[in-house]
């Protein structure tokens, strides 16, 4: 599909109320997607792939004219645009929940908590910040080149491509757009074509609360994000799997884009002998059940010290009876994205042995949240991103064990370590990396605007959320004023003989 954003409507929210309500079955993932376990956002196709989609040639282009025509530098177009994200969410609550629920069976409540609200504070934020992110930074001048004024001044990168996942559909495609806005960036976001509700609510709103001259979806396959990463942008940002942005890294070397990496892995969790084991089990099974496991800082398996295994699997069973009680009857338990999906997680549970869940209905893309023990390392559970409900628990001895296995895996996007012992945490502190470090918490960095969210390594580059969504956006100009009524430069203009030589020595140092 086009730009939806394009076509002029009626009345685009009466629009979408109507198209909302009929529901459409996910399409069939690529080959892209298949073999991509995790993989959370549109396939990639081959290079002649990119002129299936003609109609979105010159789009690039076309939206920098607004940025270059000054259209989207003043703090008035942005605040204007930042207040605009949050109305959109705020009065169509019902659909987004409806989309979501559509997608990934979210609860209402699970979609306000990830997705609706979250992100329509993220947009209020912004605009309450954004007269003080975008005042001129003062830095000192050195002395060698007093008299003189420094400062560094943000400008807009220009046009940037946002490519979004469908775990968090609608989360995912606005937050980095909240950054582009805030910026004085124009932007295309393209959402992920298989979460279809929510990527046809959003085509269908965004034209109705922001400026089309710098804002545009575009719908469709991956076909056409193909066709998107050959145009020139001034940023791209994609939320996915390694495989695929190396994709999205090679496309952007060509025109030497900078590009925000937003990836995953295998995010583990530490449990040390001292932790307080029940609550480091409800702590653990909140973050792995929520959104049935289909989230890039999911814990993704459970590395425990050996002498409390046993008492953290019965306090993990004992946690997610009381949390979702009958999972597939509970509200609070959301379904996979795809058949598919549901497939290749039912394909993973020979890895281990599964205490409690194990269910499968692939139709109803159902897969019960399962604690596996007697985990065999080398099966594919443990060597692919699981990204579902299946969480495997493995012994181990002590935390110099945990920081040599992680000393030789690749960097994680988020890391999680439960202890009461100061040392063991600062330990896992000092001698882990990883993109996100939670200390007796799982999942709940994400939710502060003032730390940094990305990724190190196979897990990403580049951060946002926050302040760090509109520095992301922005290129820091240098500037320096330095005044011409009193020449100090002319010390240094040739020629310069050699008592001044000795001055300008002592005068640098």
């Amino acid at each position: 599909m086009g730009r939806m954003s394009a076509t002029t409507r009626t009345s685009p929210v009466d629009d979408a109320r109507a198209e909302a309500s009929v529901e459409a079955d996910a399409p069939e993932l690529d080959a892209t997607e298949v073999d991509a376990p995790g993989v959370d956002a549109p396939g990639v196709d081959a290079p002649e792939a990119a002129t299936a989609h003609p109609e979105l040639l010159g789009i690039a282009a076309e939206l920098r004219e607004a940025v270059l025509g000054g259209t989207t530098r003043p703090r008035a177009w942005r605040e204007a645009q930042l207040d605009g994200v949050a109305r959109m969410l705020l009065q169509n609550v019902s659909l987004w929940e409806r989309a979501l629920a559509d997608d990934l069976g979210k609860s209402a409540l699970e979609a306000h908590l990830t997705e609706i609200g979250y992100t329509a504070a993220e947009a209020r934020r912004a605009k309450r910040s954004l007269r003080r992110w975008m005042a001129p930074t003062p830095v000192a001048a050195p002395l060698a080149l007093q008299p003189a004024v420094a400062r560094t001044v943000a400008e807009p990168l220009g046009v940037a491509l946002i490519i979004a996942p469908w775990n968090y559909p609608l989360q995912l495609a606005l937050a980095p757009l909240i950054g582009a806005l805030a910026a004085g960036d124009a932007a295309v976001v393209k959402p992920s074509e298989v979460a279809p509700a929510t990527s046809r609510l959003l085509a269908q709103l965004i034209p109705a609360y922001l400026d089309e001259r710098a804002v545009r979806v575009v719908e469709g396959d991956a076909a056409a994000t193909t066709t998107l990463l050959a145009e020139r942008w001034d940023l791209i940002f994609y939320t996915g799997n390694g495989r695929v942005a190396r994709i999205v890294a090679e496309a952007a070397a060509k025109h030497l884009t900078p590009t925000i990496l937003e990836l995953g892995g295998k995010s583990p969790v530490y449990v040390h002998r001292s932790a307080d084991i029940p609550a480091a089990a409800r702590r653990i099974a909140w973050g792995k059940w929520l959104n049935a496991g289909q989230t890039c800082v999911a814990p993704d398996h459970v590395l425990v010290d050996r002498e409390v295994a046993g008492q953290l699997v019965e306090e993990l069973r004992v946690a997610t009876a009381e949390q979702l009680g009958e999972a597939r009857d509970s509200d609070d338990f959301g379904r996979i994205v795809t058949a598919r999906h549901a497939e290749r997680l039912r394909d993973l549970l020979p890895g281990g042995t599964a205490v409690t869940g194990g269910d499968v209905d692939v139709r109803a893309r159902y897969v019960a949240p399962t604690i596996l023990v007697d985990v065999d390392e080398s099966s594919d559970l443990m060597q692919e991103e699981i990204f579902g409900p299946l969480l495997p628990v493995l012994p181990i001895d002590g935390v110099d064990a945990f920081v040599r296995r992680m000393r030789g895996l690749e960097k994680p996007l988020a890391l999680y370590v439960f202890a009461r012992d100061g040392e063991a945490i600062r330990r896992v502190e000092r001698e882990t990396t990883s993109g996100g470090l939670g200390i007796n918490v799982t999942v709940a960095h994400v939710g502060s605007a003032a730390l940094p969210f990305g990724g190190v390594g196979e897990s990403g580059s580049g951060a946002y959320h926050g302040r760090h969504s509109f520095e992301a956006f922005s290129h820091r100009k240098a500037v320096l004023s330095k005044p011409t009524a009193l020449d100090t430069l002319r010390l240094v203009y040739p020629p310069i003989p050699a008592g001044r030589r000795d001055l300008i020595r002592r005068i640098l140092g």
